[in-house]
């Protein structure tokens, strides 16, 4: 069997489930965050390219409009040929996971690219590989296995889970995002502190009562983005009506989700949400175990791309 000349990649989403602020470090904030990934997904495509240059073609949801000096995936390309002496790639990105939402799409597209790099060039030393992904991004190290984890520090200290909690998620999200940097800073300037919640929340997964660790679903950071935009708030309002298990908003924002034990319960709240944002269902996953699942959202494979 000949090389590998491209690479496919299926590069998801996460939410926060809590997201407690716990101190600070070298101008950073330290996070004590239940991270976990959703069946949503950008479709990463890797190409190999003669020379160290790599390239970046984005499609779908305004990610055409980057420039190439701000394209985290095309610097985690670089990054890559750096660290391991490779040669480039050429990288097309079909783009569902919406921008600016705390979704984790950047992060994950920057995984997409070093996992379809590390397969394109037969890389096996995957702790140098986790490595880079910690220095090129908070949430990029999760990302690039996803699942359900306990992430703290800045993103690189994770404790993985093997069972992936059995919850649907409401997620409504909108074309207006949340800057990352303006919402920590708002945050700041705010002043106020909250009580963690992630330590209880995990002790009500682990102990089996998924009702009551739901209802500690929480993020330290809500305030301050629904200050910048106040759909957040009243959003999260509309999706208490539903009665979910728990609910928030993940990472900065502005994506917010509620959280049913069943699919049939999330797809009944979608049914009568008549807001504008966007409304989606989707079921927390692990990548891992996902072998032929179909995204109603993604291209099909070959569809959109060309040879």
């Amino acid at each position: 069997m000949g090389a590998m000349n491209t690479a496919r990649v299926n590069a998801y989403a996460k939410l926060n489930l809590t997201l407690d602020i716990v101190g600070s470090e070298e101008g950073y904030h330290l996070l004590d965050s239940l991270v976990v990934t959703v069946g949503l997904f950008d479709r990463v495509v890797v190409k190999k390219k003669r020379g160290g240059l790599s390239s970046v073609s984005m499609h779908g949801l305004g990610s055409e409009n980057i420039p190439p000096e701000k394209n985290n995936a095309l610097r985690a390309a670089e990054a890559f040929s750096a660290r391991f002496q490779t040669d480039g790639a050429n990288i097309t990105i079909y783009k569902n996971i919406p921008m600016g939402a705390g979704l984790g799409g950047s992060s994950a597209d920057v995984a997409g690219v070093l996992l379809g790099m590390t397969k394109l060039y037969e890389i096996r030393d995957m702790g140098s590989v986790f490595s880079l992904a910690e220095e090129l991004g908070s949430d990029v190290k999760f990302q690039l296995s996803g699942g359900f984890a306990r992430m703290r520090g800045r993103g690189g200290d994770l404790e993985f889970f093997p069972d992936t909690p059995p919850l649907w998620f409401l997620l409504l999200y909108t074309k207006e995002g949340v800057s990352t940097a303006a919402c920590y800073k708002k945050y700041d300037e705010r002043g106020e502190t909250f009580p963690p919640r992630t330590g209880r929340a995990l002790e009500g997964f682990q102990s089996g009562n998924l009702d009551w660790a739901a209802r500690l679903f929480g993020n330290h950071l809500t305030s301050a983005a629904a200050e910048i935009l106040p759909e957040i708030g009243e959003t999260l309002k509309t999706l208490r009506a539903f009665s979910p298990i728990g609910c928030g908003m993940t990472g900065s924002g502005s994506a917010v989700y509620a959280a049913f034990p069943t699919e049939e319960l999330a797809l009944w709240a979608k049914s009568r949400y008549t807001g504008s944002r966007r409304a989606a269902v989707f079921k927390a996953v692990d990548p891992k175990h996902i072998k032929k699942w179909r995204n109603p959202y993604v291209l099909s494979e070959g569809e959109g791309e060309r040879s």
